[in-house]
């Protein structure tokens, strides 16, 4: 082992040993002592014990440990604070301008153990009223984690969304009388992009293929065949398809489609014509209806196609009101009027419902029991000033170890809606994930299960449920599902959609905002909804703002 791998398991010593609140002194001196180490001009692989302790600034007992390291591969000391420090939180140690004492209160203060939750929390703002911490460092540390997420070259979709229609318009500002669009992943609409398809077509391939490779716009362009390969300044590898116009639409379904749906949609079409006017030509050749881009994955809605029994995917438009949404009552940005007001002058909605958090959930300010009543004053107050606009009484009620809500019968029957949540003790195994889930469904104040697996796309994978059992108990006790439409989460996944539909559950597009943009994020939920296969007359949302009074009211019974 070289010097500079010592110095950094030294300089991880010294972090964790002032992350657990060890004696300064001890901590300062692990610390110098990985800097000695790291500027040594000899190699410390190379010295005795005795040679070690010699040094200035390393001394007798680092020496020591330097010497197990070397024989051992670690240290007993290190293995020791690693057993009692979270994986996720050890991590953060890496985040350049964040050191051990605010890893410390990111961990205990704010309850958060790894990097997928602490980039969902500079998103949501959490990190600018906690101690030490303010706008300016809460940005940088999203930046840093935004760029590892770059690094492993996956992207979300609505992070590399803008950037990639500005790539389309300038690759059609160079040919303009090409036929181009997006194929794979990203016409899919995917959660996740792993890398960018463009299909081409154009009569004078030569010319197209030049004047996009010296264009500069795609970095180290690689030509193979037809084919045009690079990358974005991000990272987002890219691959264009050349191909006669002739072909485009030909080359469109198939570089758009998973391999499973193209397979089966041409194992039905026979020997379909080579050179179609359209998409639609294919399917018909099938004898299919027309399958949206966001339908494209696998087989599961071949049948219905054949059947003609496709649903009309749902819309932005279809949308009539917002549930679960945080105010300045616990971790949001903006007071419960503003939030109503853009709902209602920006978006042209009917309805708003605020689900602040709920008393468990200290570390977003969640309400005590008090506030509850006087935020529900504050409400009934605003609806009597609101023309044409209604803000409906909700909580996150925070689902407990055991599956239990948060709140006393007799708070809970004051609200109008529910959004039951798991935020806590996510380390559970399968079945006991599942049994808590069910226990929440089955508590009669429960009107929707948020974000069922409290994933974070990219950064922390959802707590293990078995997913029919719970949407299973979700038809049982009329509880909504809730599509989670922040771009970190859109949980429940899309994959599961169709099964809870089929068994009559209803979905709602839920933008989970904390302040008036995060409205926005509902055109997220919805192109997860479209991937599923949802339509509005099982969008608990879509429902005009009678017909959502009236099915609270009926739950409420």
């Amino acid at each position: 082992m070289e010097n500079k791998p010592i110095a950094r398991k030294l300089r991880l010593l010294s972090q964790l040993m002032e992350l657990h609140e060890v004696n300064p002194f001890k901590v300062k001196s692990m610390a110098n002592a990985a800097f000695k180490v790291d500027k040594l001009p000899f190699s410390a692989k190379n010295k005795t014990t005795e040679d070690l302790e010699k040094i200035d600034g390393i001394g007798k007992s680092t020496a020591a440990k330097i010497t197990e390291l070397l024989e051992t591969g670690t240290m007993a000391e290190l293995e020791e604070m690693l057993d009692k420090t979270p994986a996720g939180v050890v991590e953060m140690m890496g985040i350049k301008g964040i050191g051990p004492k605010k890893v410390a209160i990111i961990w205990r203060d704010l309850a958060i153990e790894n990097l997928g939750e602490l980039y969902y929390a500079c998103n949501e703002n959490r990190l600018v009223e906690a101690k030490g911490f303010g706008l300016k460092t809460q940005d940088e540390i999203r930046k840093v984690i935004e760029f590892n997420m770059a690094s492993n070259g996956k992207f979300l979709y609505a992070k590399i969304e803008e950037e990639a229609k500005n790539l389309l318009d300038k690759i059609k500002a160079i040919l303009p009388d090409s036929l181009i669009e997006f194929g794979g992943e990203f016409r899919r609409c995917c959660e996740i992009i792993n890398n960018l398809v463009i299909v081409l077509g154009d009569n004078d391939m030569d010319t197209a293929f030049n004047s996009i490779a010296e264009s500069g716009i795609i970095l180290q362009p690689i030509v193979t065949g037809k084919q045009l390969s690079g990358e974005l300044e991000n990272g987002l590898k890219i691959e264009l398809f050349f191909v006669e116009k002739r072909y485009f639409y030909h080359e469109l379904f198939v570089q758009t489609g998973d391999t499973e749906h193209i397979n089966a949609v041409l194992a039905l079409a026979g020997d379909v014509i080579d050179h179609p006017e359209s998409e639609e030509v294919i399917y018909k050749t099938a004898g299919l209806e027309y399958i949206p881009p966001e339908l494209r994955e696998g087989t599961t809605f071949i049948e219905k196609a054949k059947n003609k029994a496709l649903p009309i995917l749902i819309q932005l438009p279809d949308l009539k009101g917002s549930l679960h949404n945080h105010s300045t009552w616990s971790d949001g940005i903006n007071t419960v009027e503003e939030m109503a007001l853009y709902c209602r002058d920006e978006l042209n909605l009917e309805y708003l419902g605020m689900c602040d958090h709920s008393k468990s959930a200290f570390y977003a300010k969640g309400l005590s029991i008090e506030q509850v009543i006087n935020q529900q004053e504050e409400i009934d107050h605003l609806n009597k000033k609101l023309n044409g606009f209604h803000i409906f009484k909700g909580i996150e009620s925070d689902i407990l170890y055991d599956g239990s809500l948060d709140y006393p019968e007799e708070i809970l029957k004051r609200f109008d809606f529910i959004v039951a949540s798991v935020h806590s003790i996510l380390k559970m195994d399968e079945e006991k994930a599942t049994s808590r889930l069910i226990k929440a469904i089955e508590n009669p104040y429960t009107t929707i299960l948020g974000h069922p697996t409290g994933r974070l796309l990219l950064s922390r994978s959802g707590y293990p449920i078995n997913y029919k059992k719970v949407i299973d108990a979700c038809a049982d006790n009329n509880v909504v599902i809730e599509i989670n439409a922040n771009p970190l989460r859109l949980d429940l996944d899309w994959r599961w959609h169709q099964y809870a539909l089929e068994k009559g559950v209803w979905l709602s597009i839920n933008p989970d905002a904390h302040r008036k943009e995060g409205f926005l994020d509902m055109y997220y939920g919805i192109l997860a909804g479209r991937k599923g296969g949802l339509y509005k007359e099982k969008c608990l949302n879509a429902l005009s703002l009678q017909e959502i009074a009236s099915f609270f009211a009926k739950k409420r019974q």
